[in-house]
């Protein structure tokens, strides 16, 4: 049986899993070199439709994925939910190093990453769905329209990724990586951060600025993605940059359940 407690530490570990995903991609993302050896061939360098196209695929293993914990929920067989879950949630974390580090490798590793998020995310939107009823349809659809409308606003210029405003954000995604590493380690010894899981005024307060940060994260994304076209990158740096937003969308998304999770705890 599902307990609160393992649901907080199922989340709490997804939430850290994708700040420090995102925090190394693109930390590495400002160094020099970050977009690789610029292809020499047209054919061989990296377009903004290749990203888009190889976003869409990982969203769809991601979603296929997903499919097999909820399905187990709905059928009534949890008992192997927790571990397909905690598998999915560790497994991803090792890939998405592994990915941070060795981009040429990933057209293989990106769509593993989708896929063992897949699991975990899928096993943490059914706790979620099963305590809340209907809020998943509500988390995707407010992370759907976060996206759309951060792309309008960058595409039309309203929002830029200057060097301070990365610097930033980057800054920011850092400081909540710290904050949740120590709130899951310090789980385990029994020391609880209420102040990061009730809902009070506070806790809420924390999230709303958590998903601020993980949606400005967007517009690093993008900045990214344009950037590596506009520099013929390899081609394989589409599947990275899809790597890259794919790991924003599932932090955006994670937050933005628990926010509205906070929200129904008060009614």
């Amino acid at each position: 049986m599902l307990t609160d407690k393992a649901f907080e530490k199922a989340a709490a570990a997804a939430r850290g899993e994708r700040v420090a995903a995102s925090t190394a991609t693109y930390t590495r993302g400002e160094s020099g070199g970050s977009l690789g050896t610029a292809a020499t061939r047209f054919d061989d360098a990296m377009t903004i439709r290749g990203t888009v196209n190889k976003t869409f695929l990982l969203t769809v293993i991601l979603l296929i994925a997903g499919y097999i914990p909820w399905n187990m929920a709905v059928s009534g067989n949890v008992k192997y939910l927790y571990p397909l879950m905690i598998g999915g949630i560790i497994g991803g974390l090792i890939v998405a190093v592994v990915t941070t580090f060795k981009k040429e490798y990933s057209a293989i590793t990106a769509p593993l990453y989708a896929a063992l998020q897949g699991l975990a995310v899928g096993g943490i939107s059914i706790m979620f769905e099963m305590r809340y009823p209907g809020i998943v349809l509500q988390a995707v659809m407010l992370t759907v329209a976060v996206l759309v409308a951060l792309l309008l606003a960058y595409t039309s210029g309203y929002i830029k990724a200057t060097e301070n405003f990365k610097l930033g954000v980057v800054a920011a995604t850092g400081g909540i990586m710290i904050l949740y590493l120590a709130s899951f380690i310090l789980g385990f010894f029994g020391i609880q951060m209420n102040f990061m899981h009730d809902s009070s005024p506070l806790s809420i307060g924390i999230s709303i600025v958590v998903v601020i940060i993980a949606a400005l994260n967007l517009v690093l994304d993008f900045d990214f993605i344009e950037n590596g076209a506009e520099a013929g990158a390899p081609k394989y740096m589409e599947w990275y940059a899809a790597f890259g937003l794919m790991v924003t969308l599932i932090w955006l998304y994670i937050e933005i359940l628990r926010l509205l999770a906070k929200l129904q705890d008060r009614k």
